[in-house]
């Protein structure tokens, strides 16, 4: 079984940015270098070293915990200093004049390393590879956009629709996550075996969010909208992207199936199912992809009827059982599914490769990879593209 993510400079993402900061400007310009942290995870402890506001804080993307990332934030009228904590270094750079955002992102740099492979395994990514380096792959969602879909659950989202409130907050606390901790793993217990009860779980819960929502239930029974409504900001942005990436995946999904033909594709194996994607492509199925830009499902678009993307886009609503009306999400004024559109298509750029013995285990082969994608495209989608079923992250 092939393997990445074995150790930490495995897996190396930097972010490329057209920034300079310079002198002026009230925002603060930091390199955040981490390893072993979430993006979240990591601005947190900064937070929380530096006594900072989140409000105060912007940055360009969320990056993976099991990787060695570079990345770039903005802290308004931060310190100017610099911060080592526990696989995390923080680089004071400058100063700039407006906050920093995904829209400054140039690019991702990736060099990835794929283990415990065998002279079979090398010879079919090789192939693989020269597939992608001609027609580039899909620009799914991949799995790290699903990390708040738990096994079994659903979207989150998908229960705001309906205006089934309890749901939603119940799923959001109590939903076991594959990276919980001790400590999370024995609230969610709690949460789950005493849920009702908000009295007696606020008096036993540790102080945090959880608690701050279990004690609005115990001043207010039975509101759970009004709960919802007080979920921190971050988690309610990840929790309906993630609903809203599921539908763009499919949109994308039927567009291949209806436009190239199945002897031309493979299908790969993702969290929320097989997705297929092309092994080859004419020079016009290439050229119509890489023209096509998909909207996200939000009550704040509305395609004309003209527009050859609308039967997708309704198609996706259809199967799913709701109608853009209910992404309105009445009652939840601060909640909203963001207005956007997604290129389809992705195309590498500087794409290279070396395979060689593997110095972890005796007679198997690595293939070290390096390539640029997109702000937005995942590497872990190349991979799975290259390697298919033999694909595994421990």
């Amino acid at each position: 079984m092939t393997i990445i993510k074995q150790q930490p400079d495995d897996f190396q993402v930097e972010e490329l940015t057209h920034v300079t900061p310079g002198d002026r400007g009230v925002f603060g310009f930091y390199r955040l270098e981490k390893t072993g942290w979430t993006t979240p995870d990591a601005l947190a402890a900064i937070r929380r070293r530096w006594k900072l506001d989140l409000r105060r804080l912007s940055y360009g993307g969320l990056k993976d915990r099991h990787a060695h990332t570079i990345q770039y934030l903005s802290i308004f009228h931060g310190p100017r200093r610099n911060l080592r904590h526990q696989g995390i270094e923080v680089t004071w750079l400058g100063q700039i004049e407006e906050p920093y955002s995904s829209h400054h992102i140039r690019a991702n740099r990736f060099q990835l390393m794929l283990r415990r492979m065998t002279a079979t395994d090398i010879a079919a990514a090789t192939i693989a590879l020269e597939e992608v380096r001609a027609c580039g792959v899909p620009n799914y969602f991949d799995d790290q956009r699903f990390g708040s879909v738990a096994s079994g659950t659903g979207f989150m989202a998908r229960h705001l629709l309906f205006g089934r409130y309890e749901e939603a907050l119940r799923q959001v606390l109590t939903a076991p996550y594959e990276y919980d901790r001790a400590p999370e793993k024995k609230e969610k217990s709690l949460l789950r075996q005493q849920w009702g009860d908000w009295p007696r779980l606020k008096d036993e819960l540790p102080r945090g969010h959880a608690r701050s929502l279990i004690s609005y239930l115990a001043d207010h029974p039975g509101d759970f909208r009004g709960a919802v409504a007080r979920l921190r900001p971050e988690l309610r942005g990840l929790y309906l992207s993630a609903y809203q990436s599921h539908l763009w995946n499919h949109m994308l999904v039927h567009w291949l199936h209806a436009n190239v033909p199945a002897e031309q594709l493979v299908l790969v194996s993702l969290k929320m199912g097989e997705v297929p994607m092309p092994r080859r492509l004419s020079p016009e199925q290439l050229q119509a992809l890489t023209a096509l830009h998909l909207p996200l499902h939000s009550a704040r678009i509305h395609l004309a009827e003209d527009d050859p993307r609308k039967t997708l886009y309704d198609q996706v609503l259809a199967e799913e059982g709701v109608t853009i009306d209910q992404f309105k999400l009445k009652g939840l004024r601060d909640m909203f599914f963001s207005k956007g559109e997604r290129p389809a298509w992705c195309l590498p750029a500087e794409l290279q490769w070396q395979s060689g013995p593997d110095e972890t285990r005796a007679g198997h082969q690595q293939l070290r990879l390096r390539f640029d994608l997109p702000r937005g495209s995942y590497a872990t989608l190349l991979v799975k593209r290259i390697q298919g079923s033999t694909y595994d992250s421990p």
